[in-house]
């Protein structure tokens, strides 16, 4: 068993982590997290649970600044995803000029989204950046045309598509006009894109992927048995050693966050935040502070157990070492020291816990118990019970509290065991 995970398993998952695709894409979405982090955080100042608090922001007019920022930041998040993954998928590619192609990323993402909108008066109103688009609603589209942009302008730079300009001429401008052809052919290509999608099917690019892909893979994830899956394979993926937050993190965040993208413009809309009104139960908050909470695996329990009660030296002290980091949801130590990585002891525990969680987060959020996610986010450092009050008020508090119980009951019987045996080890020393 052993034998094929790590000599199989492991190798094929390294190699499409490893992979110019899913590395660009994990690379990329990085580039967003700042903002979305800063919008949200203003987005919270905006409207705070505390409705005294709130009415005085509203009325001095804080307000209206807080959702300034907030739309200059966390509603531009398809173009912060577009120019970074471009610039990652060509800096991994080491191409000089990454920079050059990552505005040429942006330009073809506007250039390929619909530049106008009908008002409610039925008046139409072009030559515009509809922020429709540069959010949550774009982001599949976003993503695309990074990857698109970053192998045809990496692969002009390797077949040496570009003007060459003498020596001694500034770099600055050499690398301009090397950036010319590559960067005129993109946008020649998605010229004919968006002439093709206006002329034959009368739409835009970004709508048509939209429709065609967003939408579905939007359903999918946000479905019971999508939230079962994404929790099971990265729980899986963490116990044979590789870093399934990463894997499932980088691939589940784009639609994640255009699920939390669209459940913010529910709101915005002045509707009440329900499944029935379009609402997304499983967005970056569900994933971060319920299915990642204190970790993958949520070893929450698994480090109050090894801390305060274990009898074995050993696993006492790693407790001592790892309790802090993972009340910041950090759970390497705990991951790699007990080690939770190929230990069958511990597999069915570090699989069922956040199962159940997930589950019941889910079924609780279906049937209006929990309050969906609007787009309020914070760090996922965030120690658990503070994350859920700022996210969801108290009730997602409360439920936190409920998932650490969870997680020391059914982690209690598996690292007994574990704190047997090592406690045996040790006294035979």
């Amino acid at each position: 068993m052993n034998k094929f995970i790590n000599e199989t398993l492991v190798i094929y998952i390294s190699k499409f982590t490893n992979t110019k695709v899913i590395k660009a894409l994990k690379d990329g979405m990085m580039f967003s997290l700042p903002f979305l982090m800063i919008g949200s955080l203003f987005l919270l100042i905006a409207n705070l649970p505390i409705e005294s608090v709130s009415k005085v922001i509203s009325e001095s007019g804080i307000g209206d600044v807080c959702s300034q920022v907030y739309s200059s930041t966390f509603s531009l998040m398809a173009f912060f995803t577009v120019i970074g993954i471009t610039y990652s998928y060509l800096k991994n590619d080491q191409v000089i000029t990454a920079i050059n192609g990552a505005l040429t990323g942006l330009a073809a993402f506007i250039l390929l989204t619909p530049s106008s909108k009908v008002l409610d008066s039925g008046e139409s109103v072009t030559g515009i950046i509809s922020k429709d688009w540069t959010a949550g609603q774009g982001m599949i589209c976003a993503i695309l045309i990074g990857f698109l942009v970053g192998y045809i302008y990496s692969l002009c730079v390797k077949k040496d598509i570009s003007i060459k300009m003498p020596n001694g001429v500034p770099s600055g401008v050499a690398n301009s006009f090397s950036s010319l052809l590559p960067t005129g052919i993109i946008i020649t290509i998605c010229a004919i894109i968006y002439a093709i999608c206006h002329f034959i099917f009368n739409t835009t690019f970004a709508e048509l992927i939209y429709s065609v892909i967003q939408i579905p893979l939007q359903g999918i994830t946000d479905s019971f048995f999508g939230v079962i899956i994404m929790t099971v394979v990265m729980s899986l993926l963490w116990w044979t050693g590789v870093h399934g937050g990463s894997i499932c993190g980088g691939i589940l965040s784009p639609i994640l966050q255009a699920n939390m993208a669209a459940n913010q413009k529910i709101i915005d809309s002045g509707l009440p935040l329900t499944i029935q009104n379009g609402g997304h139960i499983f967005t970056q908050q569900f994933w971060d502070n319920f299915l990642c909470m204190s970790g993958a695996g949520i070893v929450i329990g698994l480090v109050i157990y090894i801390t305060f009660f274990a009898k074995s030296k050993s696993l006492r002290s790693l407790g001592k070492l790892s309790i802090v980091p993972n009340i910041f949801n950090i759970n390497e130590p705990i991951i790699f020291g007990t080690p939770i990585v190929l230990n069958i002891y511990l597999l069915i525990p570090f699989v069922l816990v956040p199962l159940i969680i997930g589950i019941s987060s889910y079924l609780l959020m279906y049937m209006g118990i929990l309050p969906l996610f609007s787009g309020v986010m914070v760090p996922w450092t965030t120690p658990p019970i503070i994350s859920g009050l700022l996210i969801g008020g108290w009730r997602v508090a409360l439920w936190q509290f409920v998932m650490i119980v969870v997680s020391f009951v059914i982690y209690l019987p598996f690292i007994k065991k574990i704190d047997t045996l090592e406690l045996n080890k040790e006294n035979q020393k």
